[in-house]
């Protein structure tokens, strides 16, 4: 285990220079060149020369590539247009939301998509199964924002059930201990502000989680009727093995291998797209960040966004491969 892990950190390290090399290019490929952008379509000649020689820019582009190699090295993002402070800073603040808003939507749709979509495989043509296609289908085709804003129309305007925007309730005198802020209910002790929290992820988790569903119960529903046609099923429920055994062991264990891939990539996705979810909830993450530094051409940000989000997508690959370890033995072997 721990050799594969060693071996797939070492295959990370040159899709980040590959990654950090086409960050290096767009910049410098900027209307204007960099200095431009981040002074403004107004910027005179002799302003923009003043932040060339500041920044380094009139040095030969290797040069340049090395500080900025170093740069990134140091987590020195740079500063925000808009907020006048350190890119890495703006997203160490806000990093715990996306990633708690992220991580409650995949596993609401992991918790329901799978089961859903076995059970749907294993009564084919039946009425869960035409339920679960049809919701399926239902899901993938509804725009996220939209699905947002009628959730919150309903369950927070009309009926009053859920809040409409924040993390938390004002009144909640919390204590903020790692950022995540049911976490910090649970170690703290103070529970109240725990479910707090929690009350105002389910909107927005259910609206980001909508697409994922859908994909992860047609793709464990297609996953596991393959698998039921397989001969090793036929033969291990010839042998009188039961019915629990040839589910869990032979069944639902190999048809989990592309759904493992399947809600790895989804969950990069949920939180590079968690964008408009969180404008609409006001949620107070990465996202609704993102929407303003695009807005503002925030260069700065939009790379810092742009290595998070690769980051994100190494860190859950490693995790697949590890999930591919644990679930299908013979991936150890190779």
């Amino acid at each position: 285990m721990l050799r594969l892990v060693v071996r797939r950190l070492l295959q990370l390290i040159p899709t980040l220079l590959g990654l950090s090399v086409l960050l290096f290019v767009w910049l410098n490929r900027l209307p204007g060149g960099p200095a431009a952008a981040l002074l403004g379509e107004r910027a005179s000649a002799e302003d923009v020369r003043q932040i060339e020689a500041a920044l380094g820019l009139d040095q030969p582009w290797y040069v340049q590539y090395g500080r900025f190699l170093k740069r990134l090295v140091q987590l020195d993002l740079g500063t925000s247009t808009q907020t006048g402070q350190p890119v890495w800073d703006e997203f160490v603040l806000r990093f715990p939301a996306t990633v708690e808003l992220g991580i409650t939507a995949i596993l609401l749709a992991v918790a329901v998509g799978v089961p859903l979509g076995y059970f749907a495989a294993r009564r084919r043509g039946g009425w869960l199964d035409v339920a679960a296609v049809s919701g399926s289908l239902l899901g993938i085709c509804i725009p996220v924002f939209f699905l947002a804003f009628l959730l919150r129309a309903v369950f927070a305007v009309e009926l009053g059930w859920f809040p409409s925007f924040g993390r938390q309730s004002t009144g909640i005198n919390a204590t903020e201990v790692t950022g995540f802020f049911v976490l910090d209910g649970v170690l703290t002790g103070e529970f109240d502000a725990s479910w707090d929290a929690i009350t105002h992820l389910v909107l927005p988790a259910v609206a980001l989680a909508s697409i994922p569903l859908a994909v992860i119960v047609r793709m464990t529903r297609a996953s596991v009727l393959e698998v039921l046609g397989e001969d090793y099923v036929r033969t291990a429920e010839s042998k009188g093995l039961h019915q629990r055994v040839v589910r869990g062991r032979h069944v639902l264990r190999n048809a989990l291998l592309p759904v493992v891939t399947a809600v790895g990539l989804l969950t990069g996705a949920l939180l590079s797209g968690a964008v408009l979810t969180e404008s609409v909830f006001a949620f107070g993450g990465i996202g609704s960040f993102l929407k303003r530094a695009i807005d503002g051409r925030d260069y700065p940000v939009l790379v810092g966004f742009i290595l998070f989000i690769a980051l994100v997508f190494v860190i859950i690959n490693l995790l697949v491969d590890l999930a591919y370890s644990l679930i299908d033995p013979r991936v150890r072997v190779h």
